[in-house]
C-alpha cells in the first residue's frame, strides 16, 4: 500500500552546526496512525510518502525526511517512509512520469493527506488514475467534519479568521459570510479592513490592493462582521520574539495607530468583544491567530479566542496551520471539538466545496458512487 500522508512538520535543529534535527511537533504523524495501524493490522505492507518544506524540486539536506522517518519508526514500527516527494520537480508539476515511478510496485493507494489535498500535485491526483484508491481515515474524518459546516451547522454559527494575508482569504471570507451568523476578523489582515473603514494603521501590515474588496465585504456583511476596536501596538524600530524576547515599547490604542507604530495584537476591549461574539455559538470555526501569539506580550488576544472556543455547548473546529500551534501553546487542544491537520486545505474546502485530492479519488476506477462528497451528512457518505 502506498499511503500519501502530510508529515510536513516543524523540525528543531540542534545547536552547533545545525545538521541534526528532530520533529518539533508530531501532531500530524499521530493523526495518521489510525489509517497506518488499520492497514498494518490487516496484513498490508505500508509505505508512506510526504513532502517536507519547499526544496524547489531538488535534494536539500535541510528538508531531508530522516528526522520524520525516525519519529515515525517509534510511532508506527514497520511503516516505511519514502524520501521527500518535492526533491523531484515532477511532484509539484504533476508529471505523469513521476507518478509512474512513484506508484510502481504498489497494489493500491490511500490518500490520508488532507493538509495537501488542495494541491494538484503528482502524489495527490496521480495515483488514483493508476491504482485502486481510497481515502484514509483521517481524510474521511476531515471531510465529514468540515463538510458539516457547509451542509447544516448548529446555529448560531460563528467563524473567526485571522492571519496575515488578507488577499489569500478574501474568497473564503465571502463564502463564510454566506453561511455564518457572525464573522470575526483579526490578525494582520484586520488592518486592511480598518483602512477600508477610514482608519490609519501606521506601520501595521497592510495590503493596499485589497482595501476596496474589504470595503465591499464590510458593506455586504450587514453588521455581521466583527472587527477590532482597540489594538496593542509596538514602537518604531522594535522587534517581536519567541516567548516575549522581543524589544521595544508597547501601548494600547484605539483603531488608529500612531505613525511608525505597528499593530501586533487586538486590545483587551476587542478580546472581550471577540469572546462575546462566540458566547452563544453552537458551532465555531477558527483559522488564523489574531496577534503575534508567539511573543507572550502579544498572545492575549489569541488566547482569549482559544479559551472562548473551549466552553461547553460549542462544537469548535480549529483550521490547521498556525492556529494549531496557538492551541498547542495554550494547551487547549484536548478541549476543542476538532483540530484539523490542514490550514489552507480547510479554507479551500469551505470556499469551493471540493479539493483536487477529493475529486481525484472520486474518479478512481474503484470509487463507489457518492463517496467523498464534501457535503456528506455522515461518516457512511464521507
Amino acid at each position: 500500500m502506498l499511503v500519501r500522508v502530510d508529515f510536513n512538520v516543524p523540525l528543531v535543529r540542534s545547536e552547533g552546526d545545525g545538521t541534526q534535527a528532530e520533529v518539533g511537533n508530531d501532531f500530524r504523524l499521530r493523526a495518521a496512525l489510525p489509517t497506518l495501524e488499520w492497514l498494518g493490522e490487516r496484513g498490508a505492507s505500508v509505505t508512506a510518502c510526504t513532502h517536507l518544506g519547499r526544496p524547489k524540486g531538488k535534494a536539500d539536506p535541510r528538508f531531508d525526511v530522516a528526522p520524520v522517518r525516525s519519529r515515525l519508526a517509534e510511532l508506527a514500527p514497520g511503516v516505511e517512509l519514502l524520501e521527500n516527494l518535492r526533491f523531484d520537480p515532477g511532484e509539484e508539476a504533476d508529471d505523469p512520469l513521476f507518478v509512474e515511478k512513484l506508484t510502481e510496485g504498489f497494489d493500491a493507494y490511500v490518500n490520508d493527506a488532507f493538509g495537501a489535498s488542495h494541491r494538484a500535485h503528482a502524489s495527490i491526483v496521480g495515483p488514483p488514475a493508476r491504482l485502486p484508491s481510497a481515502a484514509g481515515r483521517l481524510l474521511a474524518r476531515e471531510v465529514e467534519v468540515l463538510g458539516s459546516l457547509l451542509s447544516g451547522p448548529a446555529r448560531p454559527f460563528v467563524a473567526v479568521v485571522g492571519g496575515a494575508k488578507v488577499a489569500e482569504k478574501l474568497g473564503v471570507l465571502r463564502s463564510l459570510l454566506e453561511r455564518v451568523d457572525r464573522l470575526v476578523v483579526g490578525g494582520g489582515m484586520a488592518y486592511t479592513f480598518l483602512v477600508a473603514q477610514g482608519h490609519f494603521v501606521g506601520a501595521s501590515l497592510l495590503d493596499p490592493d485589497s482595501v476596496e474588496d474589504c470595503r465591499a465585504l464590510i458593506a455586504e456583511s450587514a453588521g455581521r462582521l466583527v472587527l477590532p476596536t482597540d489594538l496593542v501596538v509596538l514602537s518604531p524600530d522594535a522587534s517581536t520574539g519567541q516567548g516575549g524576547q522581543g524589544t521595544g515599547e508597547t501601548s494600547v490604542v484605539g483603531v488608529d495607530v500612531p505613525d511608525g507604530w505597528k499593530g501586533v495584537d487586538i486590545g483587551p476591549q476587542s478580546a472581550r468583544a471577540f469572546a462575546e461574539a462566540l458566547a452563544d455559538a453552537k458551532t465555531a470555526f477558527w483559522n488564523g491567530p489574531v496577534g503575534v501569539f508567539e511573543d507572550d506580550r502579544f498572545s492575549a488576544g489569541t488566547k482569549a479566542v482559544a479559551e472562548a472556543l473551549t466552553r461547553s455547548g460549542v462544537f469548535s473546529v480549529v483550521g490547521g496551520g498556525e492556529t494549531v500551534a496557538a492551541v498547542d501553546k495554550f494547551e487547549l487542544g484536548d478541549r476543542m471539538g476538532f483540530v484539523s491537520t490542514g490550514g489552507g486545505a480547510s479554507l479551500e474546502l469551505l470556499e469551493h466545496g471540493d479539493l483536487p485530492g477529493l475529486a481525484a479519488l472520486r474518479r478512481a476506477s474503484n470509487a463507489p458512487r457518492a463517496r467523498l462528497s464534501p457535503r456528506a451528512t455522515g461518516p457512511e457518505e464521507a
